[in-house]
C-alpha cells in the first residue's frame, strides 16, 4: 500500500508533516509508516482548507480493504433489513389470506392499520438515529431488530382490529431507527462515491422482501398449522421467529466502528479511518460527540430537505405500488387461489431489486447521484399514465415493471445523497433521520390515497401518484440547477478572510457553510 503527499495547496501539507524527514512527492509504505496514523488520528485534519486531501491512497490497497469491508458489514445488515421489511409488509400477504376477515375489518380500518405504523414510524425516526449514534450502531442495530421480530411474532396472536392496530404502533417504534441506523453505521465505513452502491446492497431488500415475502408467505400457507396457529397467523409467528434469530447473530457480527472490528488489523484500521476522513473538509474526528450546531446543518441543509422532499413524493408512489399490485394480481388472476396471487406479486419486485442494485452501481463509478433522480421519474410517469389511462388489467400488471424499475432506487441514492452533502458525522447521522423521516410521510400519505370506495381502479391514488412523479422530475431538476449555481458562487468566496480568526471548533461547526465546500450533485 502507497500513499504521497497532495501537490496542491503545498503551504497547508504542513498540517500532516511527512515523517522521517520525507519531501513533499514521495512513496510511502502505510504499513510501516505513520503518516496515514497520523491522518487517523483524533486532532488532525485529513484535508487542506481548501478541501483537498492532504493523502493519496494506494488504489489497489484501498481496494483490497474496501472488499474486505463488503464481504463483513454487508451481508448482515442486508439479512436483517430483509426480515425486517417483511415483517413490516407481511400484513399484505395476510391480508389476502384472510386477516380483515378474521379481524372484523370494515371501510378504513385496513387503511388506518397501515398508517399506525408509518405514524410512530415518522415520530422515532430521529430521535432513534440519535439514539443509534450515542449507543453505537453494533449495539442499537441488534436490539432493534430483536424487538421488532418480538412484536412481529407477538402479531399472531391478536383477534381485534385496535391489538393489531397497537402492535403495529411498536412495529414503527421499533423499526424507526432500522433503516437510517444502517445508512448511518455504513457513511462511517464507505467514501461519497462508493455509499450509494453499498446502500443499494441492502435497500435491495425491499423489492426483493416483497417478492421472497410473497414466496414465503405461500410456502407458510401451505403448512397445515404451525404450533398450533393457522392461515395468516403462522406468517407473523414464522418470519418474527427468523427476525429474532438474524439479530442474535448481529449482536456479535456488527461492530461499531473501524477502529473496534477485530476483524480488521492496526493499520487497515487507521487505514479505514483516514480514507473516510479525507473527505470531510476541516474535520478532525470522524466520530465527533453530538452537537446542536451541528445537528441542526444537516437538519436543514437545502440539499437534506429537497432530497427529503424529492424521496417523501417518491415514496408515495412506492407504496401505492404495494397496495395497488395485488388488487391488479387479484382482477387478472381472482380465479386463482391465494397462494397462487401470491405468486404473481413476484415479478415487478424481482425487476425492481435488479434496478436498485444497477443505477447506485452506475452512480458510483460516476460519483453522480442528482440525475438520476431526473432520469428515473419519465419510467415512474409512464407507468402512472398506463393504470389511468388503460382498464386492461395485463397492461396494468406491465406497469407495476416501469414503476418499480425506477422507484426503488431512490432509496439508496437519496440517502446517499444526503450523506454526500453534509461533513460532520453527527450532520450526517441528522440528514439521513430527516430523509427517511420524509419518506415516511410518503407512505403515510399513500396509506389514504387508495381508499375501498375507489377501488378498483384507484383513479385518486393512482392521479396522486403520477402528480407525485411529475414533481419529483421537476424537483430534481431545480435542485441540481441550484447546487450548481451555488457552486460557482462558492468559487469566487475568500476562504482565508472569511476563516481567519475562527477557532478549530467553529470551523468545524460550520459544515456545509464551510467557505471551501462544494455541494456533490
Amino acid at each position: 500500500m502507497s500513499v504521497s503527499k497532495s501537490e496542491k495547496q503545498p503551504s497547508e501539507a504542513a498540517s500532516l508533516p511527512p515523517p522521517q524527514g520525507a519531501t513533499d512527492r514521495i512513496s510511502i509504505d502505510i504499513l510501516n509508516d505513520s503518516n496515514i496514523r497520523f491522518a487517523a488520528e483524533c486532532g488532525q485534519v485529513a484535508t487542506g482548507k481548501y478541501g483537498q486531501s492532504l493523502i493519496r491512497f494506494d488504489p489497489v490497497a484501498e481496494r483490497r480493504l474496501r472488499l474486505k469491508i463488503d464481504l463483513c458489514i454487508v451481508p448482515t445488515v442486508a439479512l436483517l433489513y430483509l426480515f425486517c421489511f417483511i415483517d413490516r409488509a407481511n400484513i399484505g400477504n395476510a391480508k389476502i389470506a384472510g386477516l380483515g376477515k378474521d379481524l372484523g375489518m370494515k371501510g378504513y380500518d385496513y387503511n388506518a392499520t397501515i398508517s399506525v405504523f408509518y405514524i410512530s414510524y415518522i415520530l422515532f425516526e430521529i430521535p432513534c438515529n440519535l439514539l443509534c449514534k450515542w449507543m453505537g450502531p453494533g449495539w442499537f442495530i441488534p436490539l432493534s431488530a430483536m424487538l421488532f421480530g418480538v412484536t412481529s411474532l407477538g402479531t399472531a396472536f391478536v383477534n381485534t382490529v385496535p391489538q393489531v392496530m397497537g402492535v403495529r404502533f411498536l412495529l414503527g417504534v421499533f423499526e424507526a431507527g432500522i433503516m437510517p441506523g444502517v445508512a448511518y453505521y455504513m457513511s462511517r465505513w464507505y467514501r461519497r462515491s462508493e455509499l450509494a452502491f453499498r446502500l443499494s446492497l441492502y435497500i435491495v431488500m425491499a423489492p426483493l422482501a416483497g417478492a421472497f415475502g410473497g414466496l414465503l408467505a405461500s410456502a407458510i400457507l401451505e403448512l397445515n398449522h404451525f404450533s398450533g396457529l393457522h392461515t395468516w397467523r403462522k406468517i407473523f409467528a414464522i418470519e418474527g421467529i427468523v427476525t429474532i434469530g438474524i439479530s442474535l447473530i448481529a449482536f456479535i457480527t456488527l461492530t461499531d466502528r473501524p477502529e473496534t472490528a477485530s476483524w480488521l488489523t492496526e493499520e487497515e484500521k487507521a487505514f479505514a479511518v483516514a480514507r473516510v476522513k479525507a473527505e470531510r473538509i476541516g474535520t478532525t474526528v470522524v466520530l465527533d460527540n453530538i452537537d446542536k450546531a451541528k445537528l441542526l446543518r444537516g437538519i436543514f441543509s437545502p440539499v437534506t430537505l429537497g432530497t427529503a422532499f424529492i424521496f417523501l413524493l417518491n415514496n408515495i408512489t412506492v407504496q401505492g405500488l404495494a397496495f395497488f399490485a395485488p388488487t391488479i394480481v387479484m382482477s387478472i388472476y381472482g380465479h386463482k387461489t391465494p397462494v397462487q396471487q401470491q405468486l404473481y406479486t413476484v415479478p415487478p419486485y424481482v425487476v425492481g431489486a435488479i434496478f436498485t442494485v444497477l443505477l447506485p452501481l452506475i452512480s458510483w463509478r460516476m460519483d453522480k447521484r442528482q440525475i438520476f433522480f431526473i432520469l428515473s421519474a419519465p419510467l415512474m410517469m409512464i407507468g402512472c399514465c398506463m393504470f389511468l389511462g388503460s382498464t386492461d388489467q395485463s397492461v396494468r400488471y406491465g406497469a407495476t415493471f416501469l414503476i418499480a424499475s425506477s422507484a426503488f432506487a431512490l432509496g439508496p441514492l437519496t440517502n446517499a445523497q444526503v450523506s454526500a452533502n453534509v461533513v460532520s458525522d453527527t450532520a450526517r447521522n441528522a440528514a439521513i433521520g430527516t430523509n427517511i423521516m420524509m419518506g415516511n410521510i410518503g407512505g403515510l400519505i399513500s396509506g389514504w390515497s387508495f381508499l375501498p370506495h375507489d377501488a378498483p381502479d384507484y383513479h385518486i391514488g393512482n392521479g396522486l401518484n403520477l402528480a407525485t412523479t411529475s414533481t419529483v422530475l421537476l424537483v430534481s431538476t431545480l435542485v441540481l440547477m441550484w447546487m450548481k449555481r451555488d457552486n460557482r458562487k462558492r468559487r469566487a468566496r475568500d476562504v482565508d478572510a472569511e476563516l481567519r480568526g475562527l477557532t478549530q471548533k467553529e470551523i468545524e461547526d460550520l459544515d456545509w457553510k464551510h467557505p471551501a465546500f462544494q455541494w456533490k450533485p
